[in-house]
């Protein structure tokens, strides 16, 4: 195995990609540190929008997971045409622009929208969507779809051999439930539970928009209302201090509850479910299923509905700021690939340890709470504004990071594991495996994670909004400007635009990965 000892393809690129982005997180949460008042403490704002952080977090999570687990078990015990089709719709939320849903929901459930609208028919009082009950009903929105297929995948970790002994033995519905379902729950919803937790307790757009007001507050909203309102830069230290202790809290939390021992491993037939044929098992499910689409593709249609009617009330602004996105998110994309490919590839030649913690460092820290650190260095030397831009290309693709050495290490080091020692044995240069065996394997991986990259970077509404003036807009900003000048129609029209410009370019990204992939 001396192929491994002796890499084919050297990893010190990824190594020192890994030192780079650990360097610059230590140097950012440093100067939160450094800039933080310790014996200031925290006043009874600052305490409100802990406890309304922790308590929507909380809130949200249960009542997701809550909704997943009749979602997935339907989808887990029934075939039907379109049914691929739906599943790969519940991913579509983790790429929607935070700001272009929240439109949609206000379209659905806000005072005007269309459910308002028909309590109002029928003599009752419309919805009030703003405040708590909003921030949760975005939280669930964006969420309900990832606790969906965690669920589904722990009914898909049950052996088919299972169900099969339940039918030789008569087990009904209620038996399978006790037997079978109920103890892969409660291996699979406590690690849910945990990882929805931590994704809300960093959510900024949502409590931008829906929240507000004192008991409406996070804490990464009141980060930036620290910036942009009191230019306190002491206190918004502060308070990212508190977020990273909320995150980290988070993280390790859902790493220890995310772990289980499963079911054991069967023959991988296909799963058949006797105990689901009745019909009024079918109706339940079949009801679940068009409740949870409705509840996902409503504010989808109405973004589509109502942007068509705002496309020709858009200002020329909202075209600048278009261009704009559009540069930071390709410029995200060319640094995210820059740091995710050679990091990659360390990962597959022997230095996994090093390569993945530095990457899981875009999960522990906030987008908000990195521009923080970023914000406090730049600013005694020159003008934050004028690194609007690259800070946030920077920001965006290190939090894209993770997700994008998630999908690249497995198949690189497969590469390297089955086709390094044929290398070694012709005596290849690393740069040449490189460029003529490893590249082309991982196009489609790279494409992947390319779009992903950049369509999470066009529909960013964080980092921007510390740095940005009104020269820098970008389009999510310019959007929530629009519905702050209560413009609704402009602002459903330049969601429209969001919307199609950051599917296009994940959907261009990733057909250019998969074109020729297998040359």
């Amino acid at each position: 195995m001396a192929w491994r000892t002796q890499p084919v393809i050297s990893p010190r690129s990824g190594v020192v990609a890994a030192i780079a982005i650990a360097a610059l997180m230590a140097a950012a949460l440093g100067a939160v540190l450094w800039r933080a008042e310790g014996g200031r403490g925290l006043g009874p704002a600052d305490w409100s929008a802990l406890r309304f952080t922790v308590v929507q977090a909380a809130v949200s999570a249960l009542v997701s997971v809550a909704l997943a687990v009749p979602v997935a078990r339907a989808l887990a015990r029934r075939q039907f045409m379109g049914r691929g089709l739906l599943i790969t719709l519940l991913g579509a939320p983790f790429i929607l622009p935070v700001i272009v849903a929240v439109i949609g929901l206000l379209a659905v459930f806000g005072r005007n929208g269309w459910i308002s609208t028909a309590l109002g028919w029928a003599g009752f009082e419309p919805v009030h969507i703003y405040g708590f009950h909003g921030v949760v009903l975005a939280h669930v929105f964006f969420n309900l779809p990832l606790a969906t297929r965690l669920v589904l995948q722990g009914w898909a970790d049950i052996p088919a051999e299972r169900f099969l002994l339940a039918a030789q033995v008569n087990a009904d519905a209620r038996a399978i439930r006790r037997l079978l379902e109920f103890p892969m729950l409660r291996q699979v919803l406590p690690g849910a539970l945990a990882v929805i937790f931590a994704v809300c307790l960093t959510s900024f757009a949502v409590a931008l928009m829906l929240g507000g007001g004192p008991r409406a507050t996070t804490i990464e909203l009141a980060i930036y209302q620290a910036f942009r309102f009191d230019f306190d830069l002491g206190r918004a230290a502060l308070l990212a201090l508190v977020q990273i202790a909320l995150t980290l809290g988070a993280a390790l939390m859902a790493l220890r509850l995310g772990r289980g021992d499963g079911f054991g491993a069967g023959l991988d037939r296909p799963v058949r479910r006797w105990d689901a044929n009745g019909l009024g098992l079918r109706a339940l499910d079949a009801g679940v299923i068009t409740l949870a689409a409705a509840f996902l593709l409503l504010p989808m249609g109405a973004i589509v509905a109502n942007g068509l009617a705002g496309l020709s009330a858009l200002p020329n602004s909202m075209f600048r700021a278009a261009g704009v996105s559009l540069g930071v998110a390709l410029a995200s994309a060319a640094v995210l690939l820059l740091l995710a490919l050679p990091m990659a590839i360390a990962a597959a030649t022997g230095r996994a340890a090093t390569v993945e913690t530095a990457g899981l460092l875009g999960l522990a820290v906030s987008s908000l709470v990195l521009g923080t650190g970023l914000f406090i260095l730049i600013h005694p030397i020159a003008s934050p504004a004028a690194f609007a831009w690259p800070v946030t290309a920077l920001v965006n693709a290190l939090m894209a990071l993770p997700f994008a050495l998630r999908i690249l290490i497995p198949p690189a080091r497969e590469v390297v594991r089955t086709q390094g020692r044929l290398a070694q044995s012709l005596a290849m240069p690393g740069l040449s495996f490189l460029r003529l065996v490893l590249l082309p394997r991982l196009r489609r991986q790279i494409g992947f994670a390319a779009g992903l990259g950049a369509a999470l970077s066009m529909g960013d509404l964080g980092v921007i909004a510390l740095f940005a003036d009104a020269d820098r807009a970008t389009l999510p900003l310019q959007i929530y400007r629009l519905m702050g000048a209560y413009q609704m129609q402009a602002a459903a029209g330049g969601a429209l635009l969001l919307l199609v410009l950051s599917l296009a370019l994940f959907r261009t990204f990733d057909w250019l990965g998969a074109r020729h992939a297998d040359a």
